[in-house]
């Protein structure tokens, strides 16, 4: 059994939070202290372009360091945003309730023991050896603008960790989408996609268990994933599959001027 099930709630998010820098690399990586500063100028998601505080106890300087990563977002051209898992603890919290900050985009982290996973049965894809095809894939699935493609290209292929490019088409087109990173013992599903006129199919509990079956025969013992809290229906999904919530995120920002 992993030890990781037995871990402190802090450990885990130590440990998936570790995994999740390694799984979708930033291109650009600064450290203040414990906090660990991501920016990417190719894609504008937000955990690519955000400060992320690693350690409760690390609260010296807290106005000074605020102040310092707005310069370096301003420069980069991205808006200031914090990544508050709970490893960002109370007292940043609190400075940033302070000065009302907006919280938003909140997540869950959900994982599941593999040997739980119904896997004994299920018909596995093929993982793509075509990058470009995976990106087309996603891009599709996920309804992205095209412009998105160099950036994507480069932050899927900058992963270092073993990583399962995995793609369900129909009628020619791609339906569903995902990404599993196999890390050690874990597996980290991303950007899982199902299309949105190929809905109710079964596609989206399809290629996530094809993509976990990929990572426990590599050695995986747990299977991991980010889902935003508003998104029922793939909570739903993955609650189905076994999979529990280990801790929350969001994001906070500055009020922009006038609020």
């Amino acid at each position: 059994m992993s030890e990781l099930l037995n871990t402190s709630p802090l450990g885990v998010a130590r440990r998936f939070e570790a995994a999740g820098f390694r799984a979708w690399p930033a291109a650009s990586v600064h450290y203040d202290h414990t906090w660990i500063i991501r920016l990417t100028a190719g894609h504008p998601a937000k955990r690519l372009n955000s400060v992320n505080p690693l350690d409760p106890g690390d609260v010296r300087d807290l106005d000074g360091r605020i102040e310092r990563a707005a310069r370096r977002f301003e420069a980069y051209g991205r808006p200031l945003v914090f990544r508050m898992s709970p490893l960002a603890g109370e007292q940043l919290t609190k400075r940033l309730d302070a000065d009302d900050w907006e919280r938003f985009s909140e997540s869950l982290v959900m994982m599941m023991p593999l040997r739980a996973a119904p896997l004994d049965d299920v018909m596995p894809l093929i993982p793509l050896k075509d990058l470009g095809r995976y990106i087309s894939a996603t891009i599709r699935t996920h309804q992205h603008d095209a412009s998105v493609r160099p950036g994507l290209t480069e932050l899927v292929g900058s992963i270092e960790p073993e990583a399962g490019l995995f793609a369900i088409d129909a009628e020619d087109k791609a339906v569903a989408s995902a990404l599993c990173v196999h890390d050690g013992e874990l597996a980290g599903l991303f950007e899982v996609a199902t299309h949105e006129a190929a809905r109710g199919n079964g596609h989206g509990r399809r290629i996530v268990l094809s993509a976990m079956k990929w990572a426990r025969t590599r050695g995986a013992r747990i299977a991991w994933l980010q889902v935003e809290a508003d998104n029922e229906a793939a909570i739903a999904l993955y609650r189905s599959l076994g999979f529990s919530e280990a801790y929350r995120y969001h994001y906070r920002r500055p009020q922009e001027d006038g609020k």
